[in-house]
């Protein structure tokens, strides 16, 4: 049994839409499974603070990048889409080179909205932040750049 809409593929996922902050910043697939999706993201100069820690902020990102993705891979897209309403995170430890890793998992998924949880760990599987994010599934096909 699996959450989602279409087989997936990492080629497929990994077609990056360019010109969006998660391929600026260095996003990409490395995992999928019957209910879960993983991203990483480097912790370079593009995603640290001044501290040279992880940006709290590209946290988020990474966390909203791989949760908005996953809640789309869970709809038809010919009649929905899905767009966020919330999220929550809170920063456990830094992480400051390598990459940083992001597993969403469903905790609801409803007609009208879905909640990821989404843990993120450094290469040594060290959690560094716990998110929550709400989205919104709204009727019809989404919208294109353009508009």
């Amino acid at each position: 049994m699996t959450i989602w809409h279409q087989p997936l593929s990492l080629d497929a996922l990994n077609q990056h839409y360019p010109d969006t902050a998660g391929h600026h910043v260095g996003i990409d697939y490395v995992d999928f499974g019957p209910e879960h999706l993983t991203a990483r993201m480097p912790v370079n100069e593009k995603t640290r603070q001044p501290y040279g820690i992880l940006h709290g902020g590209a946290s988020c990102l990474l966390a909203e990048t791989v949760g908005s993705h996953a809640s789309m891979l869970c709809v038809n897209p010919e009649n929905e889409y899905c767009v966020g309403l919330e999220i929550n995170a809170n920063h456990i430890r830094p992480a400051t080179q390598g990459h940083v890793y992001a597993t969403a998992r469903p905790i609801h998924l409803g007609k009208s909205t879905h909640v990821w949880d989404i843990r993120i760990r450094d290469d040594a599987d060290k959690l560094v932040c716990i998110a929550r994010l709400t989205m919104m599934v709204k009727s019809g096909r989404a919208p294109s750049p353009e508009q």
